[in-house]
């Protein structure tokens, strides 16, 4: 029996000791709340340059009363499906005609802003930009009338505050050389 009473005594201290460690623990510190979302003016300016040449700048302005904002805007372009037209039974030649297909061009930004700690505001972006080459710009490999793609996409975070700017991204067409910049302002709404 005196082992028996040594054994509880022993398992009773044990557990004992490990109830008063778990309650020496500090407590897991409580997450703060999300920021209030502000309303914002977002404006993207895609710009596109050759050289030192500006080729075009477009904006686009998104404006966020919530934290999330998304803008699409585009053309579907049609494309002739070329088929090998049938041998004429009298010589003349047949016109190759086709299906057609239609393919989506313009413009696609979604943006999410989020308040952070002094005055700052974090941005997510995610952009994506397409377009037709134009007939006049020879590509490697195109022909005239067969219609070339561009697109340009972009996924990112920038810290700003009221009022500022930043270079988003920047990349350069390998076929052309163009320059593809994005530049981004944050406004507050007040």
């Amino acid at each position: 029996m005196t082992k028996q009473l040594q054994t509880l005594a022993l398992v009773f201290a044990l557990t004992s000791t490990a109830i008063v460690r778990a309650q020496d623990k500090p407590a897991p510190p409580t997450p703060k709340p999300p920021a209030p979302s502000v309303p914002a003016k977002v404006t993207v300016v895609i710009s596109r340059s050759q050289g030192e040449k500006k080729i075009s700048s477009m904006p686009y302005t998104l404006s966020v009363s919530g934290t999330h904002a998304n803008l699409r805007l585009g053309t579907m372009i049609p494309i002739m499906m070329m088929s090998p037209a049938p041998p004429a039974p009298d010589g003349k030649p047949i016109p190759q005609v086709g299906p057609i297909q239609y393919k989506d061009v313009g413009t696609n930004i979604d943006c999410e802003v989020r308040t952070l700690e002094e005055g700052r505001f974090m941005l997510n972006l995610s952009l994506e930009d397409s377009s037709v080459y134009p007939d006049e710009q020879a590509l490697p490999g195109g022909t005239k009338g067969n219609p070339s793609f561009r697109s340009f996409r972009a996924s990112n975070s920038m810290i700003l505050k009221d009022g500022q700017t930043g270079q988003f991204t920047s990349a350069t067409d390998k076929l052309t050389g163009e320059t593809v910049k994005v530049d981004v302002t944050l406004t507050v709404v007040k």
